[in-house]
């Protein structure tokens, strides 16, 4: 779906006179997080598929060693996005 300039104009004058000029920027914010949850989420139901055929064909899910900073930094990347 494409949205010209008109109509992305007439978008943003309706949520304006919706929830004036002070809730806008929170909207947006709002919006931004839950599309990042919502990928997020894709990503993950993504890599769970994978993995589920990977077992039934019987391939084991390949195993990587990474460094113990890698790890923690991981760790606090899933930790944040909980968070969120």
């Amino acid at each position: 779906m494409n949205f010209g300039t008109t109509e992305i104009l007439l978008i943003v004058a309706v949520l304006f006179l919706l929830f004036g000029a002070s809730r806008l920027p929170q909207l947006a914010r709002s919006l931004g997080q839950s599309r990042k949850a919502f990928r997020e989420g894709m990503r993950e139901a993504e890599e769970e598929e994978r993995a589920e055929k990977q077992l039934k064909n019987g391939a084991a899910p390949k195993l990587t060693e990474i460094s113990d900073e890698q790890l923690m930094e991981e760790l606090r990347r899933r930790a944040q996005s909980k968070e969120s």
